[in-house]
């Protein structure tokens, strides 16, 4: 079976796509019911923390150490791959097209610990803390480009699978 043909595709193809592979998380906190997401300062729209994985890197552990840098969060307590898509986006912070093979990490984090996040000069956001249908009313709001196509199916199926697993008790989406 051909792994290619396997994989959902998401958004839109766009002129001089630059390839950029690696993956996300959708971070959970069980005591509180709520997912972790980047706040971007200028604009509100929200993000899963991720971003691209170094070529020799495991697509897991450059995911988990993406979480950790960008939101600060590094006491986990599950971790398990969902889901995989190719991306078409616009990175905004870096004015980019891309294109990317993206792997998604359920996190369900054992504290909400916090280490000092080390966020890159063009990384202007904030962890912040929001229910399922708060997360999706603000990429749907702003998916105009089909950008946020594959961070709700991403999303989607992470909190299907928390709430499978015992983790969310509470989200409706």
């Amino acid at each position: 079976m051909d792994e290619r043909r396997d994989i959902l595709e998401f958004g839109i193809k766009r002129e001089n796509e630059e390839r950029r592979d690696g993956g996300c998380g959708v971070v959970f906190d069980p005591k509180t019911q709520r997912y972790a997401v980047g706040k971007d300062i200028g604009d509100g729209i929200l993000r899963l923390f991720g971003g691209g994985v170094d070529k020799n890197e495991d697509i897991k552990e450059g995911v988990l150490r993406e979480v950790v840098e960008e939101s600060g969060l590094y006491d986990f307590l599950y971790v398990e791959k969902i889901a995989e898509a190719q991306a078409h986006y616009h990175n905004n912070s870096k004015n980019v097209n891309r294109v990317a093979r993206a792997s998604c990490f359920l996190v369900i984090l054992k504290s909400s610990n916090l280490v000092k996040v080390k966020l890159e000069e063009h990384e202007k956001f904030y962890l912040d803390w929001a229910t399922p249908k708060e997360i999706i009313a603000n990429w749907e709001a702003n998916n105009k480009d089909k950008d946020y196509d594959h961070y709700i199916y991403f999303f989607r199926k992470s909190v299907s699978r928390a709430k499978e697993l015992g983790y969310d008790m509470t989200s409706v989406l």
